[in-house]
């Protein structure tokens, strides 16, 4: 289908997100890819991420990129060739992208149960205090924190970061839609601002790195 959603975040960054309809054929009718990432999507055994592979390739075409514009570092994060931030996320029947002139990370996810069996892995003591005699409250907000998290490591992008332990999401509320983090790794202290909005059955967070104190 065409494009899903823009979200105009601000005069600088933008995020598209694109519903997967297309069949495989489609896509790759409509997406060339560069060499590189031509051997990628060779070695892709799942149909459903070499569609999702490719419609974030048809995001870079709604701004004005191709492929051969976006490359990826040694870590596997992506980056522009005119130096704008980048992140990319997909999830299921959902891709999108962020760009914007600041550091930036992105994450969608579905809100599904699977999370309450994984949630010790990856949110903070702080939040014990979670209402979960609601459940459906209690999924929305760590798929949440999973998003916050995800986003966070997208920007910084470095070996040895725990979600659990090295990333604080201060308390929200599902409808303040935003809120606050930091990151604590190798004696530092990283703050961050997040955002978050529900798309369908979808949870999509976007993260930025505000200046260190």
């Amino acid at each position: 289908m065409p494009l899903y959603k823009t979200i105009n975040v601000d005069s600088n960054t933008q995020i598209l997100v694109w519903k997967i309809t297309e069949s495989l054929a489609q896509l790759s009718l409509e997406v060339q890819l560069n060499p590189t990432n031509t051997i990628r999507f060779n070695t892709m055994k799942s149909e459903l991420y070499q569609r999702a592979f490719l419609s974030v390739r048809k995001l870079l075409q709604e701004k004005g990129y191709t492929d051969f514009d976006l490359e990826y570092d040694q870590f596997g994060k992506p980056h522009l060739k005119d130096d704008k931030h980048i992140s990319i996320s997909h999830s299921h029947e959902f891709a999108t992208i962020i760009i914007s002139n600041q550091k930036t990370g992105i994450d969608i996810e579905l809100r599904r149960e699977k999370i309450l069996k994984i949630a010790d892995k990856f949110h903070h003591s702080e939040f014990d205090s979670l209402d979960q005699t609601n459940q459906q409250d209690y999924i929305q907000k760590l798929t949440v924190i999973w998003g916050i998290k995800e986003s966070i490591f997208k920007i910084r992008n470095e070996t040895g970061i725990s979600f659990k332990n090295h990333i604080l999401v201060k308390p929200f509320q599902i409808n303040d839609k935003s809120g606050s983090a930091s990151l604590h790794f190798h004696n530092q202290i990283e703050n961050f601002t997040f955002h978050f909005e529900e798309i369908e059955n979808f949870m999509l967070v976007y993260a930025f790195q505000q200046n260190q104190k």
